[in-house]
């Protein structure tokens, strides 16, 4: 029995112990840390959001600013012009088929490379007609053609989402289309009335092939002349071909006049009347 009530005691004090024992006090907040000399706020906030768990976004970057006075040329002189502005290099990729492109004179002031290439690409925006087929018009069968208009532009691009390591490539916007061919077609000119009021042949194709030289024209139609018929034979683009029409309605002969002969421009003689028997 005096055992049984001695463990009874020993259980009570060690319970008494147990809960009068006081509970260890906070532990103190740590103070957040000081921010490294020259950090600007943003970046300040940035490492103190970051250090403290919670989500942030990449700082932003700043931008070299520049002036700039371009007096025009090609993409590849602009960008030596501003690698001498921003003193280092810029990343740019220019294709050869738009290494001919001429820029307009640029003089900026206090501009980063992003707005600058933004502006250029805008301001080089307009609006193009291009042709999309020819064909021979209903009107008298002369040469007609459609067309179309298209928005043009040029500019640096890039895809990075970081402007400061940018790699940045010339492109230019503009009508992709194959060359059009045009049939060729056959006609024949009589030059029989030319030839009567005193023309060559070799006045003829020397003036229509004169035409074509000063139009620029590389490719020509073929001439002929068959002289049994006294026919101009020419083969080659409709277009083309309206040369030789010009050419022989300024050569046309004058009309004659009453009583004039049409070859010599001598007046006609009355035929005698023969005597009655």
């Amino acid at each position: 029995m005096k055992l049984k009530n001695c463990l009874i005691l020993c259980l009570a004090a060690l319970t008494l112990t147990t809960i009068a024992q006081p509970s260890p006090p906070p532990r103190p907040a740590l103070p957040p840390p000081a921010p490294a000399p020259g950090e600007g706020f943003s970046e300040k906030l940035h490492k103190i959001i970051a250090e403290s768990g919670g989500a942030t976004t990449p700082a932003p970057v700043s931008l070299t600013r520049f002036d700039l006075d371009f007096p025009g040329g090609r993409p590849r002189e602009l960008v030596a012009a501003l690698q001498k502005a921003l003193s280092k290099p810029l990343n740019a990729i220019i294709p050869d088929d738009c290494s001919n492109i001429l820029l307009p004179p640029l003089k900026m002031n206090n501009v980063d490379v992003p707005h600058l290439f933004r502006a250029l690409e805008v301001a080089s925006r307009k609006q193009e007609a291009y042709v999309t087929s020819r064909f021979t018009g209903a009107t008298y069968g002369m040469p007609a053609q459609s067309w179309q208009e298209m928005t043009v532009s040029y500019g640096f691009q890039t895809t990075s989402d970081t402007p400061s390591d940018s790699i940045w490539f010339f492109s230019v916007v503009k009508p992709s289309f194959p060359p059009l061919i045009e049939s060729k077609s056959c006609r024949f000119y009589s030059l029989t009335r030319y030839l009567d009021w005193g023309l060559t042949v070799d006045d003829i194709t020397t003036a229509i092939q004169t035409g074509w030289k000063m139009l620029g024209d590389k490719d020509t139609p073929s001439i002929s002349f068959h002289k049994e018929t006294k026919l101009l034979i020419a083969v080659g683009e409709a277009s083309k071909l309206e040369t030789i029409d010009a050419v022989l309605k300024a050569l046309e002969p004058p009309k004659p006049k009453p009583g004039v002969d049409a070859v010599t421009g001598l007046p006609r003689t009355k035929a005698e009347p023969k005597p009655k028997e």
